[in-house]
């Protein structure tokens, strides 16, 4: 039985989870003042470096293109799968995070900025590469529902910074030296283990929403089983022994969806045999499909009716559409406003005098209730798209107007209750805009246009954060040390940031009544 569940998609599935929240995202602010003060780097400096991290996190395009290289059913010579993806960013992963590591404890020479920029778009290349093969994989293994399963893997990924954090608190708490020599190290490991198990497998079965429905409730317990630990550390000062008890814990929550898989394989093998035992004439409405892979030819019992088109536009025909663009320019509000943010996390908080500590706490609380943005939203998506009718990008537009609040309530340094506030809407993004993709331009393509899309992401963030955060934040502050104390260092970055989203939640707007038709009950998969 084993054998059979460690070649389907749900094992399949598990193993994207895995690698998933392993990969470390939204962990720059851990490391940032290290950063800064090995390097002897000023603010701007910093969001430079910052700067082409961001570049490397939305800068999937290169992934994309791999992807539909080595999945592609043309793609006969045998050395293809998702797994080569994978394998391409471990590689860039452990080199970016290993040589970023060496340069801040002296192992090698201070590197020139742009040298310490590459090491930093290498480091963050790499969640791209884990994320198409995950993400694009998982949509063509529970195609009608693409919204869940996306926010699954982006609510993982989101939850990856708080997991690696607390694996850090556990072992090497104060040292963030050591917090990138595991960056390096923890993601590359589990990725080479785990990325021979993720495979193409283009099976529809009907109870498939039951079972993802428990993956996202999964997601979302561990993310609040992560939130209940940092409250307690913020409260207690929690002893060598607690931090043990709380990882081994979370060690075994995050082996349980083993058990799901189990179980979901168990019930499809159940339903393949009660089809065969049917009468001839349900038999007959079904028909075995040979669809390759990289392992071979694969027999599975499919309905026809239900299985996606997978042609679509590729990414030059995409980008001669109005559409295309309106999502871009959008994203550069919306993305590049997120990440100025998380990039900028770390000295907000030194700003109004915030510990270490709390300023650490800010960065997994970011991770959590992006999870919670990115799970709540692809689920709801699903829903409203299914139940009434209602275009994705109505969502989208929803969220940049709920950013417009949070970066209000950011620049008046309520920076808890803003940073919840664009986590959430942070995670929507990331659950959103690949299902939009997909819907829009298809899914045959749709890594690639949808790292595309997400370019905007470090083109909006070279806008507001080097050019406008950074500017107004070295103007403002005191002294050699480039500090800088009080609301006043971030409050007009952040006014004109909040404008900026509206500008992005007019052009969802747009584009959700250009899409009607795409979202129309003829046209929902």
């Amino acid at each position: 039985m084993m054998e059979r569940v460690s070649s389907s998609k749900w094992m399949a599935t598990v193993a994207s989870m895995w690698i998933q929240c392993s990969s470390g995202a939204d962990t720059f602010g851990v490391y940032s003042s290290v950063l800064k003060s090995t390097q002897g780097y000023d603010q701007s400096t910093l969001e430079t470096v910052a700067l082409f991290r961001d570049i490397g996190l939305v800068g999937g395009v290169l992934a994309g293109l791999l992807y539909t290289t080595v999945t592609s059913s043309s793609n006969h010579s045998g050395f293809g799968g998702p797994w080569v993806v994978l394998l391409a960013g471990a590689i860039q992963s452990f080199l970016g995070y290993f040589l970023t590591w060496a340069s801040v404890v002296g192992l090698i020479q201070r590197p020139p900025v742009p040298l310490m920029c590459l090491f930093m778009y290498l480091s963050s290349q790499s969640l791209p590469f884990f994320n198409t093969a995950n993400m694009v994989s998982g949509v063509q293994y529970f195609q009608d529902y693409s919204g869940t399963i996306v926010g699954i893997m982006k609510g993982f990924g989101g939850i990856s910074g708080a997991i690696i954090i607390h694996v850090y608190d556990t072992f090497y708490k104060g040292e963030p030296s050591k917090f990138l020599l595991m960056l390096a190290l923890l993601p590359t490991f589990i990725t080479l283990v785990l990325m021979l198990l993720v495979k193409i497998y283009k099976t529809n079965t009907g109870d498939d929403k039951k079972h993802l429905n428990i993956f996202s409730a999964f997601v979302l317990f561990i993310a609040g089983y992560l939130m209940i630990i940092i409250i307690l550390e913020n409260i207690f000062s929690l002893p060598l022994w607690a931090h043990k008890f709380t990882f081994t814990l979370l060690l075994l929550l995050l082996a349980s969806p083993l058990g799901i898989a189990i179980k979901a394989q168990n019930d499809d093998s159940k339903r393949f045999l009660e089809t065969f035992s049917s009468e001839s004439s349900v038999a007959n409405d079904i028909a075995y499909h040979e669809l390759p892979s990289c392992e071979g030819q694969v027999n599975v019992a499919l309905d026809d009716e239900v299985l996606f088109d997978e042609e679509g536009m590729n990414l030059l025909q995409a980008m001669c559409t109005v559409n295309f663009w309106l999502l871009f320019i959008a994203m550069i509000c919306g993305m590049g406003s997120t990440l100025a943010v998380i990039n900028n996390l770390s000295q907000m908080g030194q700003s109004l005098n915030y510990t270490s500590v709390e300023v650490n706490n800010l960065v997994s609380l970011w991770s959590i209730w992006g999870c919670l943005g990115r799970v709540g939203f692809g689920y709801l998506s699903d829903y409203l798209l299914h139940k009434r009718g209602l275009a994705r990008p109505l969502l989208l537009a929803t969220t940049l107007a709920t950013m417009i609040i949070g970066h209000i309530v950011i620049a008046y340094g309520i920076l808890y209750v803003g940073s919840i506030l664009i986590a959430i809407c942070d995670g929507s993004l990331w659950a959103l805009i690949p299902t939009i993709t997909k819907d829009i331009f298809g899914v045959r393509h749709m890594g690639t246009i949808f790292h595309a899309i997400t370019i905007a992401g470090p083109v909006g963030c070279y806008i507001l954060s080097v050019k406008l955060i950074g500017y107004i934040y070295d103007k403002e502050a005191d002294g050699d040390d480039h500090s800088c104390f009080g609301t006043r260092c971030f409050m007009s970055s952040f006014i004109i940031v909040a404008s900026l989203a509206l500008l992005g939640c007019l052009l969802a707007i747009t584009l959700f009544f250009r899409t009607k038709r795409f979202y129309s009950p003829n046209s929902v998969k």
